[in-house]
């Protein structure tokens, strides 16, 4: 199998399904070795069956994001298995939709959790790798909503504002290292996660995919730190 993405090792985070397994699908349809995860094994046998059918070398593992030891485990999983990460994708995240009165504190911290420190302690202890390489991709998914607000979501936008603030901060970080930060910021995606929102579907998963396949393999290293909107 060739491709453009031939030769290098990507993590995938929450890829069981929606956007994670369609980004799955298309990185390792261009050449790539896949780690993937979500929070139980079990969730992955769909994507994992589809890739290995296509022969495409994938490590399958449950991992909860938010929680540094599981996360640490996964690392170490993946250079096990593969020897390094060059292309890291968080795209873990959950949604509670609740009004502030409703929500509870536990409600609040877990989606900050999940969908802000996630990112960060996988980025933590992935860089110094890529860095010493002098070369890695982080794409962290995002949200058309880390750039505007939506009631009944103030933990998941916060969530995404920060995420998108942590791309950039990283970003101006590494310049000269060899590593790029890049959001990919959705709008409406046909998915799960948008049942309930009240929002119409609008972008497909794919859509989503073959934007991220772009930022792990052709976009220009001068383009990190963007944040890039696929909102039809």
């Amino acid at each position: 199998m060739t491709g453009r993405l031939q030769g290098k090792v990507v993590l995938v985070t929450g890829a069981s399904r929606g956007i994670g397994a369609a980004i799955a699908r298309t990185l390792g349809a261009e050449g790539a070795s896949l780690v993937l995860c979500s929070r139980t094994r079990e969730a992955l046998d769909d994507t994992v069956q589809a890739l290995e059918r296509e022969k495409v070398p994938v490590l399958a593992q449950a991992c909860d994001v938010a929680d540094v030891s599981q996360v640490e485990a996964l690392v170490a999983a993946a250079q096990g298995r593969f020897g390094r990460v060059d292309v890291l994708v968080n795209n873990a995240g959950i949604v509670v939709r609740r009004s502030l009165l409703d929500m509870e504190d536990a409600d609040y911290t877990r989606v900050l959790d999940v969908n802000l420190v996630g990112p960060f302690l996988l980025i933590r202890r992935l860089v110094p790798g890529m860095i010493e390489r002098h070369e890695g991709r982080i794409i962290n998914v995002s949200s058309i909503s880390g750039t505007l607000g939506s009631p009944r979501q103030s933990g998941y936008c916060a969530s995404k504002w920060g995420l998108n603030g942590l791309t950039r901060s990283l970003a101006e970080e590494l310049k000269g290292t060899g590593v790029t930060v890049t959001a990919v910021l959705p709008g409406s995606v046909d998915t799960d996660m948008l049942k309930g929102s009240g929002f119409a579907p609008e972008v497909t998963p794919q859509e989503i995919a073959d934007t991220v396949r772009w930022l792990a393999s052709d976009a220009p290293a001068s383009m990190t730190g963007a944040l890039v909107e696929v909102f039809g």
